[in-house]
Parts: C-alpha cells; sequence; structure tokens
C-alpha cells in the first residue's frame, strides 16, 4: 500500500532532535504520520539485544538519567508547536506530504525497553496529564515493549491507565522457536516468559502484535519458524487473548548486524498472507515494508 499512489520513504525516524534529550518526533509509516517519541532509555540500557536492532551503541549516549522535569517541558512545548502548526514549518518536514503533517500518537519507545524505568507509572500518570493539558485529550497514547515486565504491579497499573485513556499496548514476538528467538533477540530471557506475559496482556485489553522478520545471513524465516510462529500466536488467542492487530514488517534502517538484511517487499507479502492463511482470518495481519509508509 501507498499514499496516494506513492512509495513514501521513511529515513525521518532519529530520535535525535534538536537539543531535546528524552522527546522526538519521528515520521512513522506504522502511524502513517508523526509519532511523538517518549525515551526513558538514553543511557541505551536494553534486556534484549536484538539482531536487527536500530539503536547505534557504538556511540555513548547523550545522558544516562532520565530529568522528568525537563522531560515532561519538552513533550508539552512540542504538543504547543503541534496544536499551533509551528513543528511542521521547521527544516525538519521539509518535503512531506500535506496527508502526514499529523501527529498521531504519543509512543513510548526509545533506546531500550521503556517499562524497565523504575519511574514508568509517575511518568505515564504525567504524559496522560500533559496530553489534556495541550488539547489533545484524545490524542493516542501507545507503549512498545517486548513484554519481559509488563506483569510487575507498578507496570499493570501504568497500563491501566493507558487502557482508561484508550491507549494501546504494541508487543513483541518475534520467533516461533526458542532458538529462533535467541538467535534474533539475543536474551537469556526465557521465550515462555514473553508468551505468558503476552497471553495475560491480551486476556485485559486487545493488543497490537509487532513482528519483525528479516533475511539473516541471506536467509528469510524458514517455513518450519513461520509456521511455529503461528501457533504460538494460536496459542494466545486459545488461552482467551485478543489481538487486534498483528503488524509484520522488515529490516528499515541501519540495523546492529551487517548479516542482518530486510526482506523484500513480495518477502513481506507472502509472509504476511502465509500468517493470514494459518491463523484463518482470525486476526488482522498487516504488512510494512522496508523505508516507506504502507
Amino acid at each position: 500500500m501507498t499514499l496516494e499512489g506513492r512509495a513514501i520513504h521513511v529515513d525521518r525516524h532519529s530520535r535525535s532532535y534538536r537539543e531535546n534529550l528524552y522527546v522526538y518526533p519521528v515520521l512513522s509509516r506504522r502511524a502513517r504520520g508523526v509519532s511523538i517519541g517518549v525515551n526513558l532509555n538514553p543511557d541505551k540500557v536494553c534486556n534484549f539485544d536484538c539482531v536487527y536492532c536500530q539503536v547505534d551503541r557504538t556511540v555513548a549516549p547523550r545522558v544516562r538519567r532520565v530529568d522528568e522535569p525537563r522531560l515532561a517541558a519538552e513533550l508539552r512545548a512540542m504538543l504547543e508547536d503541534a496544536r499551533d502548526g509551528r513543528l511542521f514549518e521547521r527544516p525538519e518536514f521539509d518535503g512531506v506530504p500535506e496527508g502526514l503533517m499529523a501527529v498521531r500518537d504519543i509512543c513510548f519507545a526509545g533506546d531500550g525497553e521503556p517499562p524497565s524505568y523504575p519511574r514508568f507509572l509517575e511518568v505515564v500518570r504525567d504524559v496522560l496529564a500533559i496530553r489534556g493539558e495541550a488539547g489533545f485529550a484524545d490524542l493516542k497514547v501507545i507503549v512498545l515493549t517486548n513484554a519481559t515486565l509488563i506483569d510487575r504491579p507498578r507496570v499493570r497499573e501504568a497500563l491501566r491507565l493507558i487502557d482508561e485513556a484508550h491507549g494501546e499496548l504494541w508487543l513483541k514476538l518475534d520467533a516461533g522457536t526458542e532458538a529462533y528467538y535467541r538467535l534474533v533477540d539475543r536474551t537469556s530471557i526465557p521465550l515462555a516468559r514473553v508468551l505468558r506475559n503476552i497471553r495475560a496482556a491480551a486476556r485485559v485489553r486487545p493488543v497490537v502484535l509487532q513482528s519483525l522478520f528479516m533475511k539473516v545471513h541471506g536467509e528469510p524465516p524458514p517455513p518450519e519458524e513461520v509456521a511455529a510462529y503461528c501457533d504460538r500466536v494460536r496459542g494466545i488467542l486459545r488461552a482467551g487473548g485478543r489481538l487486534s492487530l498483528i503488524q509484520i514488517y522488515t529490516v528499515s534502517r541501519r540495523p546492529a548486524e551487517a548479516y542482518v538484511t530486510p526482506l523484500p517487499d513480495d518477502g513481506v507479502d507472502a509472509l504476511a498472507a502465509e500468517v493470514r492463511r494459518r491463523l484463518d482470518g482470525a486476526v488482522r495481519v498487516e504488512p510494512f515494508y522496508e523505508r516507506r509508509i504502507a
């Protein structure tokens, strides 16, 4: 899919924006517009070490701690600029089609795992309050997470607040087998824990599954891995989990490892079609391609 028949290539996904340390606008292919990112992991620490990660950990972080008053001030200023139109007059948005010149969401993403921040609950409260004060009471708030920490009581409370604000929880699932999961996500945390947390979260509210597939050493995920992935998704559904969407996407920026390359568009389409087929249409599946808004 394209916007008005045109393929829109997305290169504007930097987490650095002017003098800001924590809040940044990105042109998001999945938001189909501008997403305001909130980075609670400026130290670049994460409990995954994904082979496809686009965070450049060869460069030292600008800061290693979160200054919450500054984060709040950055978010307030960006929302005010978006409301008044000043945000889109800046050089960073030159050449962006008019249809994409809109803020679609506020997204907890950044350079690590957002719920790992000890005061995640407090920041969520602040962000929701600032959103309302700035005149964006209906702006969606999204949390991107690998699902490893969402069973913590204070994180569950933060997610409850986001549910009440009609936000969304986007959970990572990149594999169906333990071996492939460890190959691509490179973590000591068992896949079983991720699946358990996804099932529990999806019983509380509909969630979005984010699944990145790529070529590793020139090879796409093998058919048996795709089948195992679909078995895991069916297990979530059988356990009473609700999935509003599965996002099938590929590498769109420079990955951590040079042996990782994106799937071609027809490869993404074929994989999405196979997931739809194996799930018998039980969940909406949407493909997203390399460097373009689909």
